[in-house]
């Protein structure tokens, strides 16, 4: 049984991440700024109240888990803002910039000491964090938050290494949720992928840019 953290585990791909973690017989830390009915009922230990964008609260996270060991950490936490030149919000722009780039360093350095060898650190990304993938424009604040993010995860990649600990980014898929209006594959499908890819996830793998299905993908 492994022991397991996600956050933004109260919906959508968080929410089917615990599910499944859950029903396969792994502890669950389900982290989240509030709760939800789903999230409550699966019977998943709950850490509410956490808010990626604040370091306190992430100091908060850490003295809640205890000392036991964390041998999954899944950065999942995301917020996307649809934009364009015309229509650029600064200030939403720098709030992704906050939750999707900062948010994963600032959980990872907080439970840095729950992270023993072998440990391993997804980053829920995305693809539109590709720059070679980008045919379409727009969307500047969620591909240049998610482009961070992957540029951060392949640094602590490397700084993590020495402790035994592998890091991977992985793109969910396009996926049905409330953040992209309902459209792409289903959560359960996006879930087993990611859940997929974690598993094989090793120091030989880890750095990698990897899509639920198992392709690697151009940075």
């Amino acid at each position: 049984m492994a022991r397991i953290l996600i956050t933004g585990a109260n919906r959508g791909i968080g929410l089917e991440l615990a599910r499944r973690y859950h029903a396969r017989g792994d502890e669950v830390v389900a982290t989240c700024r509030r709760t939800s009915d789903e999230l409550d009922a699966l019977g998943v230990r709950l850490v509410p109240g956490v808010d990626v964008t604040e370091t306190a609260s992430c100091a908060r996270l850490a003295q809640e888990v205890g000392d036991a060991p964390i041998d999954v950490l899944v950065n999942n936490a995301g917020v996307l803002t649809a934009d364009g030149l015309d229509d650029l919000d600064e200030d939403a722009v720098r709030r992704q910039f906050d939750v999707n780039a900062l948010g994963p360093l600032r959980v990872t350095r907080a439970l840095l000491d729950r992270l023993g060898d072998g440990a391993k650190v997804a980053i829920v990304t995305s693809l539109m964090g590709s720059m070679a993938d980008n045919g379409s424009g727009g969307y500047y604040g969620y591909r240049m938050s998610k482009a961070a993010v992957n540029a951060a995860g392949k640094s602590m990649a490397n700084d993590l290494a020495p402790r035994g600990v592998a890091v991977v980014l992985l793109h969910p898929g396009m996926v049905a949720t409330r953040m992209t209006g309902g459209r792409g594959i289903s959560v359960e499908e996006s879930a087993a992928g990611l859940i997929a890819r974690i598993d094989e996830l090793d120091a030989e793998r880890s750095g990698r840019f990897v899509h639920q299905d198992g392709r690697e993908l151009p940075w």
